[in-house]
């Protein structure tokens, strides 16, 4: 059984990416800061399925926070599936937008990024087996008004996925990222009414977290061994 975090595993795409791993056979960490509660139900529900999981909380911006808690999980084991999934919206248009939008949004993202994963690699590369998948964003492909900031988040996260995939590709560690583009959520019906996707998704229809919970569930496998350094759309054929 190998051990699996999905940071922000309490939101409604971060709990589908753990229930996909724990029905893979993974012990599942779900990870939260603010939504604990959330995270305990979700490692609740898996366990309650006949899984493994167990919720664990941190602050992924705190890098000591962060540090502390996974030498916490790492007391027992090399963390071997990776997702990076916690991220923030805080949308404004860039004349209007102040700089904590500026600063939360990139500190959740890319800076959260560095503290989670940075900790994990060595017993990771120890292992000679890993499995690392960033959550990005269509955001940061093709760009949205309103979203510099998050944009901006998305597409430092896909750099640095295609470069840490070179450190480590000898290793027999992959690293890769996913981005989504409109998938259907509260938040997401909220901003998004149907003629809006219509007309933005070729497909006419808003994705599911389960169809993005497949993909990372398949990058985390064994079959995707030889993928790495992608970033990888899932968005209907927006772009």
């Amino acid at each position: 059984m190998r051990r699996a975090l999905v940071t922000g595993g309490s939101g409604a795409l971060g709990a589908a990416i753990c229930r996909r791993l724990a029905a893979a056979g993974h012990h599942v960490y779900v990870h939260a800061h603010d939504g604990v509660a959330r995270a305990e139900e979700v490692a609740a529900d898996i366990v309650a399925q006949g899984g493994s999981a167990g919720m664990i909380a941190f602050d992924v911006t705190d890098p000591d926070a962060a540090g502390a808690a996974l030498a916490g999980v790492l007391a027992g084991g090399p963390i071997e599936i990776l997702v990076n999934n916690a991220g923030i919206h805080d949308d404004a248009v860039m004349p209007a937008m102040r700089p904590g939008q500026w600063n939360s949004v990139i500190d959740v993202s890319l800076n959260g990024f560095f503290n989670v994963t940075q900790p994990l690699l060595m017993p990771m590369i120890r292992q000679r087996w890993g499995r690392i998948v960033n959550i990005s964003s269509v955001s940061a492909i093709a760009g949205n008004r309103g979203q510099t900031n998050y944009a901006a988040a998305k597409a430092g996260l896909n750099g640095a996925t295609r470069s840490l995939a070179l450190e480590l590709a000898s290793r027999g560690i992959t690293v890769n990222a996913v981005a989504p583009g409109i998938i259907a959520s509260p938040m997401a019906d909220a901003a998004f009414g149907k003629e809006q996707i219509d007309r933005l998704v070729p497909m006419k229809r808003a994705g599911t977290a389960e169809e993005v919970a497949e993909l990372v569930q398949f990058l985390a496998s064994d079959h995707a061994g030889y993928i790495t350094a992608q970033i990888i759309s899932i968005n209907g054929g927006m772009i």
